[in-house]
């Protein structure tokens, strides 16, 4: 894939945050649940989703086109949640028919929620203008505001993703649930931002090879999204590096307002790129229902690792079990001209650790 030229990059502009008439207001944490699985396969009746506060549900009716992807942001955001967090200790875990899907694990201002709102932020974002880019609403489409003068052997074609209209939704939509003057609102807003964030630093020319034989006289490039696995990734780093902050009052005209500060100033000040958070994890080692803790009992570990996924410490210390297991699997494939491929059935026998 061709690079994009030292004369084209990708910045983000400055562009208004209504979205049927792009007029602007720079709005303000997700209303996360399971009210949004079934949003993209049903009629939506905005006022019979449980959870949205007065701004989301006027969102809701007045662009209902784009909710199906708003909902299939949250449950992509959720997806990758799960999957980057797979073998520590909290994994992301989800709870059926409850509001609060995560459970009063995001009641605490840690690195856990701190994440949960940068991914889910970013997967509306994401939802929306891989949406926009395939044509499914009226409202957005793709992207001619970023197109400089091509190089050398390419030109531009094809669907550029607006990912900024999908930064918008999500500003609209996420960000409507903290306008209240405290840390908590104040971390929830930066870290959906961050999220948000991550998508524009992100975006690539994308090209195809036009000629005969393919052999790529000119190609056709456009703007495009990441795999969400690659802003995954990303988002899991800044959870490792996030920076512990402390809370500071200050008196304004309209009273009391709480704001951040670095807790250690020694260290980094954080970007807005950077994860923010001011309370300290659970261990989750044990369940434990008021924090959220499920604890790791019975959780698969890796005997032979020595990193969090191994079993001494997803375990915590407790030691762990072993059993053996019989899977079934092809084996012993074979290719025939032309063309299928013929596989024996095979049992093999694994042993699974898990914790005591």
């Amino acid at each position: 894939m061709l690079g994009p030229p030292s004369q084209t990059r990708y910045h983000a502009r400055q562009v208004p945050a209504h979205l049927g008439n792009r007029n602007p207001e720079r709005p303000r944490s997700l209303a996360l649940g399971q009210q949004y699985s079934s949003l993209g396969s049903q009629p939506i009746l905005c006022g019979s989703i449980p959870g949205l506060v007065p701004k989301q549900l006027r969102f809701c009716r007045n662009y209902i086109e784009i909710m199906p992807s708003v909902a299939e942001g949250v449950k992509l955001g959720i997806q990758e949640c799960q999957h980057q967090f797979r073998g520590r200790r909290w994994n992301c875990t989800t709870i059926k028919d409850n509001l609060a899907i995560f459970g009063p694990v995001l009641d605490k201002a840690t690195r856990e929620s701190a994440f949960v709102h940068a991914i889910a932020s970013a997967g509306v974002a994401f939802a929306v203008t891989r949406s926009c880019a395939e044509g499914t609403s009226t409202m957005c489409g793709c992207d001619s505001h970023h197109k400089g003068p091509p190089g050398e052997g390419w030109k531009w074609g094809g669907c550029s993703e607006d990912a900024e209209f999908g930064v918008l939704v999500s500003r609209e939509f996420a960000d409507a649930r903290e306008n209240r003057p405290d840390a908590r609102s104040a971390m929830n807003r930066h870290n959906n931002e961050a999220g948000r964030t991550t998508i524009l630093d992100h975006m690539h020319l994308r090209c195809k090879c036009h000629g005969l034989s393919g052999s790529c006289e000119v190609k056709t490039c456009w703007w495009a999204q990441p795999d969400f696995r690659t802003l995954g990734d990303y988002l899991k780093d800044k959870y490792d590096s996030a920076s512990e902050m402390v809370v500071e009052k200050h008196r304004e005209s309209r009273g009391w307002v709480e704001t951040l500060r670095v807790k250690y100033a020694f260290f980094k000040h954080p970007t807005e790129r950077d994860l923010v958070y001011y309370e300290g994890s659970p261990n989750f080692c044990e369940p434990n229902p008021e924090t959220g803790s499920f604890g790791t009992r019975d959780r698969v570990c890796n005997v032979s690792s020595h990193g969090i996924e191994g079993c001494d410490l997803l375990c915590c210390g407790r030691g762990h079990n072993t059993r053996t297991e019989k899977r079934k699997e092809k084996c012993h494939c074979i290719f025939h001209w032309c063309c299928y491929v013929s596989c024996q059935e095979c049992v093999r026998v694994y042993d699974v650790h898990t914790c005591k």
